[in-house]
């Protein structure tokens, strides 16, 4: 048995399973799961909405009473779940054009450009909470998610190949 391990973009973790690329993959659940995709979740992770915790011009803009977040430079997923989530945190704030700073592909690079002072970022509180610590330290959380809006973490696979022994014995171990 190999195991090749890749890292990178968890939103692009999914369409790997789908292709082929990729045996199994650790992923956020989509809004709608792929037909040819078995999913098991492993936890239900917190997002959290993180801002500057060094003093500049996003902090200020963020530390009032009602912050006027159509101003606020937001650095965003490119896809993903995450991506999904800021859309629909948009929406219940009723911001229909949102100030983009940046979009990235991995969340850890939307820390360290939180970090920096670059705008605010929705992400998995996990990513946070893995980031180095001097990273970790200049930024703060402003929000976190409730129950109604968690990251479902779990592992993918292809239906079709849940029979495969190394693939079934691995799927066999997860949680549920």
């Amino acid at each position: 048995m190999e195991i090749k391990l890749t890292t990178g973009d968890a939103a692009d973790a999914m369409d790997k399973v789908v292709t082929g690329e990729a045996d199994l993959a650790i992923a956020g659940k989509p809004e709608t799961l792929p037909g040819a995709v078995a999913f098991s979740m492993l936890e239900n992770l917190a997002v959290v909405l993180i801002a500057p915790a060094l003093p500049c011009p996003v902090r200020n803009q963020v530390s009032v009473d009602k912050p006027d977040w159509s101003t606020v430079p937001f650095i965003m997923a490119d896809q993903g779940p995450v991506r999904r989530r800021i859309e629909l945190w948009f929406r219940r704030h009723k911001i229909s054009n949102p100030s983009i700073y940046a979009t990235v592909g991995g969340h850890e690079a939307m820390v360290s450009m939180v970090a920096l002072g670059c705008g605010v970022a929705l992400l998995p509180e996990v990513v946070l909470e893995n980031s180095p610590e001097p990273v970790r330290n200049r930024v703060m959380i402003l929000e976190r998610s409730d129950e109604k809006t968690p990251f479902e973490l779990g592992v993918c696979a292809q239906k079709k190949r849940l029979h495969e022994p190394l693939i079934d014995a691995f799927w066999k171990i997860l949680p549920n």
